[in-house]
């Protein structure tokens, strides 16, 4: 992934430098350089924190698109960036300017005084700084990994919500579903009611026992609410009301329960300013890139439209997010009975088996590539675990590559790139056009 920096390029690197742990979970330093930074975590609008495993990206924004067509200003924190680092922190409206970062970053690195940090520490420390200084309504936090230590736990949110739990980071939050669900209910804090996805039973139970001991009540789909696709509206049944909302703009079935989850929280933080016609208006205009993202400009999309197909985009990267992509891209195939071609890349430390393994009877072929760093599996690697999940695959030398060969399938196939949200980066980089803003 490429991340086009420029005004704080040496900052970040410097930062990077600080810790010798990519992931380090603990809240100690965390906390430490928010004392010496004067607590801003204390001085930020009302907080809405989103935890979960898949679909809190998603969540995240609906929530903001629900807020500001209600007129709100609103901060959003979330990681990791597809592009530019400057997408993590967008202030009341915006991302953060290249000049406003550098000044951030380099205040938050003196006030650090060259002591042991995580970069995703310091730079959410930075998020914080920013965010307390420029005056707005909301202050929307995506975890970064995990819960209880992630270093975006210090705030006190007005809402703490639990987007679906599943397998995955197994090397730092647990290998069973339970430890897992342990880490995302640890964002449930006294005084803040909780809203939750609909759960695998192992998880919905440590999210009860969560919000039983911090004493707040928990509103769970499933169970307390629900929300579902009919006739292409998004309805949302709670216990005192039905909202009947227009489909979501995000593509694939999944959103509709993302949607839904947002919606919830919402209702949840009970300002009247987000009314339903606002979050109608939120809905059909969200933007989320590279979560099931039609590619319509850049120099792939150019030859995939110069060849009839369709060219699509998702980070996905676990056994939950490969059901959802594959029940969406059997939804096109279903259309017009085009096959459907997979681009893959993905982590080394990944289920890939368990990623590729809804896709069999979906996918006609996988063509897979590696990409830059983050510790990214070979393409033959890749090739294997989908072989082993019953696809045929073939490893190939670059995206470029596996887009001509899905090219010369009969006939013209949708083509979706998927496995890695790092991948997904490096894709939407080609192109200024392309660019998350």
């Amino acid at each position: 992934m490429s991340d086009h920096l420029r005004a704080h390029d040496a900052a970040l690197a410097r930062l990077q430098a600080l810790h010798p742990k990519l992931i380090d979970l603990s809240l100690d330093r965390m906390r430490r350089l928010c004392a010496a930074l004067g607590d801003p975590q204390g001085r930020l609008p009302p907080v809405i924190h989103v935890a979960g495993t898949n679909g809190k990206g998603s969540t995240v924004a609906y929530l903001r698109a629900m807020a500001e067509a209600a007129g709100l200003k609103v901060h959003v924190f979330t990681s990791p960036h597809l592009v530019r680092f400057a997408e993590r922190i967008r202030l009341a409206g915006t991302l953060i300017t290249d000049a406003h970062l550098a000044d951030v970053l380099d205040r938050v690195e003196q006030a650090n005084a060259g002591l042991p940090i995580t970069f995703f520490e310091i730079t959410t420390a930075a998020a914080f700084v920013a965010f307390a200084e420029v005056p707005a309504d909301l202050c929307i936090v995506e975890v970064g990994l995990g819960g209880i230590l992630d270093a975006t736990n210090v705030v006190t949110p007005k809402v703490s919500v639990i987007a679906p739990v599943d397998i995955d980071h197994r090397e730092f939050l647990g290998d069973t579903l339970g430890k897992i669900a342990v880490e995302k209910a640890g964002i449930i804090k006294p005084g803040a009611p909780a809203v939750s996805a609909r759960q695998q039973e192992e998880a919905e139970t440590v999210i009860e026992a969560a919000a039983e001991r911090a004493g707040v009540s928990l509103t769970l789909m499933g169970r307390d609410f629900d929300a579902w696709n009919e006739r292409g509206r998004l309805l949302v049944q709670m216990q005192d009301r039905l909202l009947d909302l227009p489909a979501p703009s995000l593509p694939g079935d999944h959103q509709f329960a993302n949607a839904g989850l947002a919606v919830a929280a919402l209702l949840t933080l009970a300002d009247p300013r987000i009314d339903e016609a606002a979050m109608g208006r939120g809905l059909a205009a969200t933007v989320w890139p590279a979560r099931f993202q039609r590619l319509t400009a850049g120099p792939l999309a150019e030859r995939a439209k110069a060849a009839g197909a369709d060219l699509w985009l998702d980070g996905g990267h676990n056994p939950h997010a490969g059901r959802a992509v594959s029940r969406a891209v059997a939804d096109l195939a279903a259309r017009d009975g085009r096959p459907v071609a997979l681009i893959a890349g993905i982590l080394a430390n990944k289920d890939a088996t368990g990623f590729f393994g809804p896709f069999r009877g979906v996918a006609a072929k996988v063509f897979t590539v590696t990409f830059e760093g983050h510790a990214a599996a070979t393409a033959a690697d890749t090739a294997a675990a989908a072989e082993l999940a019953g696809l045929r695959a073939c490893a190939c030398d670059s995206v470029e590559d596996a887009l001509d060969r899905a090219l010369k399938l009969e006939p013209t196939p949708h083509i979706l790139i998927c496995g890695s949200l790092y991948l997904a980066g490096e894709v939407l980089a080609m192109s200024p056009e392309t660019w998350p803003v």
